[in-house]
């Protein structure tokens, strides 16, 4: 008669335990790495911020001058290395439009200490530019803002630095 085996020294339930044993460490470890790498892209008063933005979006939007916003972008950009960032600004007419500021806001989503913003120069009518420098390789979002009086028109984009 053979004395029955415990079903623990099975090297399938053995592999069974073991996988399950670092499937559970992995989620414990990218748990950990979650909570305590928290980039903290959220603002301090975003209520108080999304309460202002519903309340005066249809204001903002009865007052859209209609301008055509489109950005000048390097074909390739390089970390470190200076770029000529523009935006060409037209009103509805197609007539070049002189706003009071325009600033070029890089936004890095995944650290938010990395974020800058560069008052931008009008080089021509209804043309401004900057140089740009990335500090860091990946990918960045770009706000470029034109200020006329009380109202603030945007233009987003996306940039990848030092990727082909």
């Amino acid at each position: 008669m053979t004395e029955k085996q415990s079903p623990w020294r099975n090297p399938w339930v053995q592999g069974w335990i073991g996988l399950l044993v670092v499937f559970l460490m992995a989620n414990g470890v990218m748990i950990y790495l979650a909570l305590t790498n928290n980039p903290g892209l959220v603002v301090d008063d975003y209520y108080e911020r999304g309460q202002d933005y519903e309340k005066n979006m249809l204001k903002r939007q009865a007052r859209d001058p209609g301008w055509e916003m489109k950005v000048i972008a390097p074909e390739r950009v390089d970390v470190g290395i200076p770029a000529r960032y523009g935006v060409r600004i037209t009103g509805s007419d197609g007539y070049p439009v002189a706003p009071d500021l325009v600033t070029f806001y890089a936004y890095r989503p995944a650290n938010s200490k990395l974020d800058f913003s560069i008052p931008m120069e009008a080089t021509d009518s209804g043309v401004y530019e900057a140089n740009v420098s990335f500090p860091q390789l990946g990918v960045w979002d770009i706000l470029i803002s034109a200020k006329h009086g009380d109202d603030e028109y945007n233009l987003p984009y996306r940039v990848s630095a030092g990727v082909n």
